[in-house]
């Protein structure tokens, strides 16, 4: 079951930063430009989140303003409520109020953090564990004094430990958890999440958790407010991949539009799971005349697409974003018949997603299965490669210069 929404804790009072968040919940506070919750909230629309809660309590005002601006900051529109505490309630009692709001899976986050990572992995887990009320996102440490550990076994979360002084190399609980509605059955309208319904889930044997890698920020002092909003701007000018589709990642079987006729190329998942590990935006770019030709509906194209993407997600990759074509300058349906700048060798599918996900296109690079492809790439400043068949993540590793792995 694909995971679509995701809570975020905003009610926070911030009071380390001082005066700056006198008037201003700590997650709104501009960085590099934009508030840091716009940051994390276009982060998250890279892994199919499209419903936001926002867990509110201190200047809430501030953050029904905030929902009506952020979406300019967006590459991809996002569904924003709000759930207010009537007092503070504690991590756990914020999401006891927003209970009615909440669907059978969803993330639970701080507003006021990042951690730049994976987060299909936890997706992954999930399916590997279908009883599990909870999967924790977890990142190891090489000095954990200043923080409680978790104890894991395999994916199982046995035991939390207090922080204790001189505690060296562990693993840590990095605040971004994969909920089901189960878990809300051990929430009270007052607790703590982290001090008394995880261990409680943890207890009951149905919490689990993978340690991940990724760079992590916290806003919560001045001393990492100032970096985030120098570091923030820089990491999210991400290199892309981009994939062309029929040929490249499924069978290239004719007009491909519905899902009975997608068939993965082998290496496809492994390949868009590695590109997602490695920090690079992944991409699909896709001429679909069959849509001009009357075969099939853009509708049908992107229920196609939804059914892909979550068949990437549970296995621990993702598909950031998708630019298709349905015009062709011979189409049997009028409202299609035009030449349009979108329609590969032309690059324009290609520069719409660099210019609205901010996309480091000098460190780029297309695969595709036809001179189009790479003639579109060329247009749009990105290096291109053919792909001539066989295993894409083979392709992956022998046929492109190396990816580097963006730093954590």
């Amino acid at each position: 079951m694909r995971v679509r929404q995701c809570a975020i804790l905003v009610g926070g009072l911030g009071t380390r930063l001082g005066s700056l968040t006198a008037e201003t919940p700590k997650p709104l506070l501009d960085c590099g430009g934009r508030p840091f919750l716009a940051w994390v909230l276009r982060e998250l629309s890279r892994f199919g989140i499209t419903d936001i809660v926002l867990l509110a309590g201190f200047k809430s005002e501030k953050v029904t303003a905030f929902c009506e601006e952020v979406q300019a900051w967006l590459p991809k529109p996002l569904s924003i409520q709000i759930s207010m505490e009537p007092e503070p309630a504690g991590t756990g009692g914020a999401l006891w109020h927003a209970r009615h709001l909440l669907q059978d899976r969803f993330l639970l986050i701080n507003g006021d953090s990042w951690f730049d990572t994976n987060l299909a992995r936890l997706f992954a887990i999930a399916a590997q564990n279908p009883d599990a009320a909870g999967v924790m996102a977890l990142r190891h440490m090489e000095d954990c004094a200043r923080y409680g550990t978790v104890e894991l076994q395999g994916n199982s979360i046995v035991a939390f430990r207090e922080k204790m002084p001189g505690v060296r190399n562990g693993i840590i609980n990095n605040g971004i958890y994969l909920l089901t509605r189960k878990a809300l059955d051990f929430i009270q309208p007052k607790c703590s999440l982290e001090k008394d319904v995880l261990p409680e889930l943890a207890n009951a044997g149905i919490l689990a958790g993978e340690a991940l890698d990724g760079y992590f920020i916290d806003i919560g002092i001045p001393e990492d407010y100032a970096r985030a909003g120098i570091e923030l701007p820089a990491r999210m000018n991400r290199p892309a991949v981009f994939f062309d589709r029929d040929g490249v990642i499924n069978e290239d079987l004719g007009w491909v539009g519905s899902v009975d006729r997608f068939h993965w190329i082998p290496g496809a998942k492994e390949a868009l799971q590695t590109v997602t590990d490695l920090g690079y935006h992944a991409f699909v770019v896709t001429n679909q005349a069959g849509v001009a030709r009357g075969l099939y509906s853009e509708q049908d194209v992107e229920k196609l697409h939804d059914h892909v993407l979550e068949d990437l997600l549970s296995a621990g990759g993702t598909i950031d974003d998708v630019r298709y074509c349905p015009y062709h300058p011979e189409a049997v349906l009028e409202h299609y018949r035009t030449i349009s700048d979108c329609r590969k060798p032309a690059p324009g599918m290609l520069l719409d997603l660099i210019a609205r996900w901010d996309v480091a296109r000098e460190r780029s690079l297309l695969i595709g299965d036809k001179p189009s492809d790479i003639q579109a790439a060329t247009a749009a400043g990105v290096k291109g490669y053919l792909f001539e068949g066989g295993n894409l993540f083979e392709f992956l590793q022998d046929s492109v210069p190396p990816l580097e792995k963006l730093p954590s």
